[in-house]
Parts: structure tokens; sequence; C-alpha cells
């Protein structure tokens, strides 16, 4: 088999996915560890028996809908790459956008105190600390293998930037805080079981579900950091498609002097929420 029959073979077999042939790419990318260029320059050359073999066991594992970054070890965001695995969740882009709005706020105070809560892979501190030099970044996450995952990415991408906390929420930190991201749970129970099998089967599940109503972590959240922000500073969450006036009431309870813009994804629905305390 050639790179070209072992394209094609790729493509047919992931008739389920809606990115056949970005699927079967990437995987030969992995397997062979050449870049797309090089795939399409050297079409006719033979994959070796031992490359075959895995190519076809990564076809078939992609084929029952476990997760291409997982199989190849990594997901791409913002600019760079990330390392995954089933500790944490694959990074999305409506990710992206909480980040984004996040920079917005921050780019014009330099000396920033920043928190990721529930940090995952670290994307979103990453990010940050890539983007605000100045800022201090640091990160909590109840789980050590998340943690592990995120530290290595940190290693990679803003060696030394990142102070990674273990433990519940704002929990493991004590100092005032100017800016807090999260992307915690927030999928409700109802909606879990209609989640697509490639999620609900290999994402991590404690990284998803959030409740009844998808709010239980994002309502302690709040709660706890109407102690820990600073008076004029500002929380981004991502949340669920249907959470926004609810986390707007949530966080104007919390916080009685507070500005929340409730943000679309590209697809309309509610998906950052955006809460900015005034100063009294």
């Amino acid at each position: 088999m050639n790179i070209s029959e072992a394209r094609d073979y790729g493509r047919s077999q992931l008739h389920s996915s809606p990115t056949p042939q970005l699927d079967a790419r990437l995987l030969l990318e992995y397997v062979l560890n050449v870049s797309h260029s090089y795939l399409v320059a050297h079409g006719d050359e033979m994959l070796t028996a031992v490359q075959a073999t895995q190519y076809r066991r990564l076809i078939e594992r992609a084929a029952r809908r476990e997760p291409i970054p997982y199989l190849i070890g990594r997901a791409p965001f913002f600019d760079l790459d990330f390392i995954v695995n089933t500790a944490v969740l694959i990074p999305r882009p409506e990710t992206e956008q909480l980040v984004q709005l996040a920079l917005d706020w921050a780019k014009t105070r330099p000396e920033t105190r920043i928190v990721d809560v529930g940090t995952g892979s670290g994307c979103i501190p990453v990010i940050l600390a890539r983007r605000l030099p100045q800022a201090a970044v640091a990160a909590t996450d109840i789980s050590a293998a998340a943690l592990a995952v995120a530290r290595q990415n940190a290693q990679k991408h803003t060696p030394g930037r990142i102070h990674f906390h273990q433990g519940h929420l704002l929990d493991p930190i004590s100092l005032p805080i100017d800016l807090i991201t999260a992307n915690l749970p927030y999928v409700t129970d109802g909606e879990w079981t209609m989640l697509d099998d490639g999620v609900k089967l290999y994402e991590p599940a404690a990284a998803l579900k959030g409740g009844a109503d998808g709010l239980d972590l994002i309502r302690q959240l709040l709660q706890q950091a109407a102690t820990k922000l600073t008076s004029d500073g500002a929380i981004f969450l991502e949340i669920g498609w249907q959470q926004g006036t609810a986390v707007q009431n949530l966080a104007q309870a919390a916080f009685p002097a507070t500005q929340v813009t409730i943000h679309p994804d590209f697809a309309g629905h509610d998906r950052i929420a955006a809460i900015e305390l005034k100063i009294n």
C-alpha cells in the first residue's frame, strides 16, 4: 500500500466521520511522522509492513469514534499544538472565543493576576501567558492526571510562566484575583445521554457533566469568586447553549455591581458569559 492508497483506504473506512479525508490524513501523517506537503509530494511511496499495520489499527479505532486527537496525542488550539490524552478534554474552537475575550479585557491591564479554573490540558492559561507576558498566571484542577498534561504543555510553550495547583475550583488560591477564566463541566444530565459517542465514550465525564441543570460547578465557582475577585475584576466562563439567562442571574446574585454579557458561539447559541465587576 502506498501513501495515496492509504489515504483512499482511510477515507473509505471513516464514512461516519464528518471529516473523513482530514482524519485519514492526520493519522497517516502521525504514522509516517511526515507533513501534509510530504504526503502530497510522495503519493507513490510505499508504507512498510509495520506502518501499514499501525495505520489500519488506528483507522479501525477512529471508525469506532475514538477521537483523532487522542489517537495522535495532540490537538490544535490557537496557533499551537497541545498534548492531549483521555485525562483532558480536547480543545475546541468555542474555547478560543473565551480566550480571545479574556485577552481583549486584559490587554490594557499588563500586570493582571489570572487564574484558570479546571484547566484540563492547560490550553487557556498557556495562550494567556504567551499573549500577556507581564501577567501572573495560575491554574487549578482537581485531577492530578489533567495537571500532568497541563504541566507538559506549559513546559513546552510557556516554561516557568504558569503556577499549577491541585484542588477544587479556587480552594488552592489565596491571593486576590483580577481575572478568572473557566471551561467547567456544563452538560446537563439530560444532554449527557444525547452526546456523540466520540465524546461520551472517550472524553472524561468529570470534565463534562455539570449536574441536573449543568450549573453545579459554575454556581460554586461564582460563590467562591465573590470573596477572591478584585473589585474591578472579571470572570469569563464557557457555558451551555441554553444557560445564558441562568448564569446571568447567578452572576448578578453573587456580584450585585456587575455587568454580564452573554456572547454567542459560531452557531448563535449562548456560549461565553463575560462577568465584569464595577468599582463601587
